[in-house]
């Protein structure tokens, strides 16, 4: 199974109606999938590339979802443009494919972000992070992720890693769900 196939699959239980949020928006892919899993819902999605933006705008135009809010901003700002309790939200970590890679995710704003999506999300809510550790920002990335989410209290969340044993640079998930 593909990562981004395997992301999606834990989403399956989100309800039509629910508030989601898409934090690395890049070129609209995860913010168009959440747009069609909460049909009657919102979904939020964040990039502090304007052309992240335009791209995302064009394929939801495309689709004929009309139920998201694109956010020009970082993730790590979330909080103050979400204002009710998220099902699901998703971080697809890195560059914006097809873009300057020098413009990507950091381990001090993603943490940040990770940690108020946590606080957002809602009861039997769900995050998944997919982490890419082929460069060493990558693999920084996921060691500041893993350390934070494996403090979290297994009374109240479930943290889990799903990674290639076989392929120690391959991309890997982490989910964080609450009770």
């Amino acid at each position: 199974m593909v990562l981004l196939d395997l992301a999606k699959s834990f989403l399956a239980n989100v309800p039509p109606d629910a508030a989601v949020a898409d934090f690395t928006m890049g070129n609209g892919h995860d913010t168009a999938f959440l747009c069609g899993l909460v049909p009657q819902g919102r979904v939020y999605a964040f990039d502090i590339q304007p052309q992240a933006l335009e791209n995302t705008r064009l394929l939801l135009a495309e689709k004929g979802y009309a139920n998201a809010t694109l956010i020009l901003d970082g993730h790590e700002h979330a909080k103050q443009h979400i204002h009710e309790p998220i099902a699901a939200g998703m971080f697809n970590l890195g560059y914006r494919p097809g873009s300057d890679h020098s413009v990507h995710t950091h381990p001090e704003t993603t943490v940040k972000a990770v940690v108020d999506a946590v606080e957002l999300l809602q009861k039997g809510g769900v995050l998944v992070i997919c982490i890419y550790p082929g460069d060493e920002e990558g693999v920084r990335e996921g060691e500041a992720l893993e350390a934070v989410l494996s403090r979290y209290s297994r009374k109240r969340f479930s943290v889990m890693c799903h990674r290639m044993i076989n392929a120690p640079k391959a991309p890997y998930i982490l989910t964080a769900e609450k009770y």
